[in-house]
């Protein structure tokens, strides 16, 4: 095949692991990244949890303990007839027991097959059917109830471990049994398997359909931890404190939050949920923290509403470290001496107490799962948050590239990481071969041929590399509108540029194959109401960024949502990427109804 450009990711001079880190090129199976971190740290605290309800204290369970109920439970699933290779499913939201269970289930030699706590019954039978899951743990009361009768639909799935009592009325297929009953067994002693051993199936998030499981080896994720601490390797990664809030369930979060703070000693804080986020980073105060573009923005438009309650000399405060801020970043050592002083009073005055918002110990907050617009990344760049932009897939394990701390181009997902070879096909699509790649998708032989052909997997993201080997993501191969006169159109492109306008929360363009682009819009909180009022303000937005754009991205009409796109709705993915294929379902003929008015 023919390729443009390529770039691969180096592990020379790779720095030596910090004191508290784990090198992952010499473990064999992912549990021995917790048992040797256990050995070491011991009684030192660990996992730190809360009720679900976010108002409960923070319970702490240690390296030693987790380790312990690791065993226990790799102890209780054997004893229900869990052998090597069989699959057991996990729905839960993010908790110690998460990872607890991950480990338990990997170190009786089985596969892990995590499901989202927003799936419905359908979405849970699925997952099950389709992995021919043994048993499934789940977490509490609620979401067992969802399980249940998705379960009882999956034929092979014969044991259900709750964490929290359940009642059930009926008898539906399967056995009940009682988290606490299997952590009463005796310690077991960890499978020992084989480095490209399948760890777990990952079922893909459904943005363009029926969710793929996609089969992860032990040394795939153990690659990306490596690549991963390579990236920091000029940073020092010392008594770390991570905060997971995405789903465990996503690949990016199961690595990025759970294998990575193992291999280098974190201490991991779970929270509630977006509701509680900001306490949470309070009280939590994390270094590391991994989002998707959305809650960037959400944290954007939290800062600049309480903005508007300030006083017009801290608005201009405000203003001017964004402004230096950029002029910094944009143009190092372009600052006059005058702003070089003026940025050393605003770091105090104004860095410092956005930074404690955050916590105040942040060192790099990631971003990845969507694209990250730009300017919001510059955004809190400005004001010195460090950001640093990644990008990967599910069946990559997650992580491609990403940013490295000493050298942040925002507009970029950065170069390849250590072990990841990336190559741009003729096409424009991307193409990356490495340890980290799957081993396939489950029971889909036709639709693996067709993702990885010669040893190099095929992305269906379009991109580019600068000059200094960052990757720049240009689309999706797929999303890619070309409009009636042949021309390509970026969605992404021009729904980011609509998303940063005050008046409009989220978008979606449409055009394939017309002479223009509309779009479905979620105007923002304070321009919801009465729909002309909204429609008008939304109006004016969109003619402001329309002037900005090029002819063929201009969105010539518009109608506005019926409601917000939601995870609850169907209309976003569990890490908030819009479902296309389902808004289309929704709006479809009204956005055709746009070409004939």
């Amino acid at each position: 095949m023919k390729t443009e450009t390529g770039s691969q990711g180096t592990l020379a001079n790779m720095a030596e692991p910090s004191r508290q880190s784990v090198d992952p090129a010499k473990a064999v199976m992912l549990t021995d990244l917790l048992f040797t971190q256990a050995e070491r740290l011991g009684n030192k605290p660990f996992l730190h949890g809360r009720g679900g309800d976010g108002k409960e204290a923070w319970g702490t369970i240690t390296w030693a303990e987790a380790a312990d109920q690791v065993l226990r439970l790799a102890a209780g699933l054997a004893g229900l007839g869990i052998r090597p290779g069989d699959r057991v499913g996990i729905v839960s939201e993010n908790r110690p027991q998460w990872l607890i269970a991950d480990h338990a289930i990997m170190a009786a030699g089985a596969i892990s097959v995590p499901a989202y706590t927003t799936n419905t019954e359908d979405d849970h039978h699925h997952v099950l059917a389709d992995s021919g899951a043994s048993a499934v743990i789940v977490s509490t009361a609620a979401l067992a109830r969802k399980l249940m009768p998705g379960a009882a639909r999956a034929d092979r799935c014969r044991h259900i471990i709750t964490m929290e009592p359940v009642a059930v009325d009926q008898n539906l297929g399967f056995e009940l049994h009682l988290w606490d009953d299997l952590l009463a067994r005796e310690p077991a002693r960890p499978h020992a398997g084989a480095r490209g051993d399948t760890a777990c199936i990952i079922y893909t998030s459904g943005t363009g359909g029926v969710p793929k499981g996609v089969m992860l080896s032990h040394g795939a994720i153990l690659a990306n931890c490596q690549g991963i601490q390579h990236l920091f390797r000029d940073s020092v990664l010392k008594d770390e404190v991570f905060l997971s809030c995405l789903p465990l369930s996503h690949s990016y979060e199961h690595t990025a939050g759970q294998f990575f703070p193992i291999s280098i000693g974190a201490e991991i804080y779970y929270a509630a949920g977006t509701d509680t986020l900001a306490g949470d980073m309070s009280q939590a105060r994390p270094t590391i923290m991994t989002a998707v573009p959305r809650l960037y923005e959400v944290f954007k438009s939290r800062v600049t509403l309480g903005l508007k309650h300030a006083s017009p000399a801290r608005r201009s405060l405000f203003q001017r470290t964004l402004e230096i801020g950029r002029k910094r970043l944009d143009a190092p050592g372009t600052l006059t001496l005058w702003e070089r002083l003026f940025d050393v009073f605003l770091e105090r005055l104004v860095r410092h107490k956005v930074r404690a918002r955050f916590g105040g110990r942040l060192k790099f907050m990631v971003s990845g799962g969507a694209a990250l617009n730009p300017d919001i990344g510059m955004f809190f760049l400005s004001l010195g948050i460090n950001i640093l932009q990644g990008y990967g897939l599910t069946e990559t394990a997650p992580v491609i590239s990403c940013n490295p701390p000493d050298k942040i181009k925002i507009a970029t997902v950065g170069p390849p990481c250590a072990g990841v070879e990336c190559r741009i096909a003729g096409d424009g699509e991307i193409l990356v071969r490495g340890e980290s790649v799957m081993k396939g998708y489950w029971n889909r032989p036709e639709a693996t041929l067709e993702a990885v052909r010669d040893g190099w997997l095929h992305t269906g993201d379009i991109g580019e590399f600068d000059a200094d080997g960052y990757l720049r993501i240009t689309d999706r191969k797929k999303d890619i509108i070309v409009n009636s006169g042949g021309d390509n159109i970026s969605p992404q492109r021009v729904e980011g540029f609509l998303t940063l306008e005050p008046e409009i929360s989220q978008a979606m363009v449409f055009g394939d194959k017309r002479a223009h682009l509309v779009a479905v819009i979620v105007p923002e909180a304070a321009a919801e109401g009465e729909e002309k009022a909204a429609r008008e303000l939304v109006a004016a937005a969109m003619e402001r960024v329309n002037a900005a754009l090029a002819p063929i991205e201009r969105v010539r009409r518009f109608i506005l949502a019926d409601q917000p796109f939601t995870v609850e709705n169907g209309q976003m993915t569990p890490t908030l990427k819009v479902r296309r294929h389902i808004l289309m379902g929704v709006y479809g003929e009204r956005l055709e109804a746009l070409y004939r008015a």
